[in-house]
């Protein structure tokens, strides 16, 4: 596994979520080696994938920050930027401080997460995580 403590972090989100809130359906997160997790999403009838984990440009040094790429089933490609700072995680739509971001917060035993997404104009959505495997 590996030794990148805020990668690691991510370990907590590994297995298959129910998803209730603004979007329905299930996510499965898995470890596809030791630098990237794999998220595959059914949510609202839409299907894809996402691949998190520290961007590493050709001869260059690992990112500071976790970032991912979604690609759905309707042909879009959205960015992401990861960080888990305790038991919160943060997904922020874009780079680091969007206003356009989810933040939720990890029950004590890791098998929910709470919270919601919030845009700039003031709209957002509840959007709720139970374990399910």
């Amino acid at each position: 596994m590996t030794n990148d403590p805020a990668l690691q972090a991510l370990s907590r989100l590994v297995g298959t979520w129910k998803i209730t809130g603004g979007h329905e359906g299930t996510v499965t997160y898995r470890w596809l080696n030791d630098f990237f997790l794999q998220q595959d999403v059914h949510l609202g009838g839409a299907h894809g994938i996402e691949i998190i984990g520290r961007e590493r440009k050709l001869m260059a040094e690992p990112s500071a920050d976790i970032k991912s790429r979604y690609y759905g089933d309707d042909g879009s490609t959205l960015d992401y930027t990861y960080e888990i700072e305790g038991d919160t995680l943060t997904i922020w739509a874009g780079e680091r401080g969007s206003p356009a971001y989810y933040q939720g917060v990890f029950s004590p035993d890791s098998h929910s997460l709470t919270g919601a997404w919030v845009y700039p104009d003031g709209g957002g959505y509840d959007s709720n995580a139970e374990r399910v495997e």
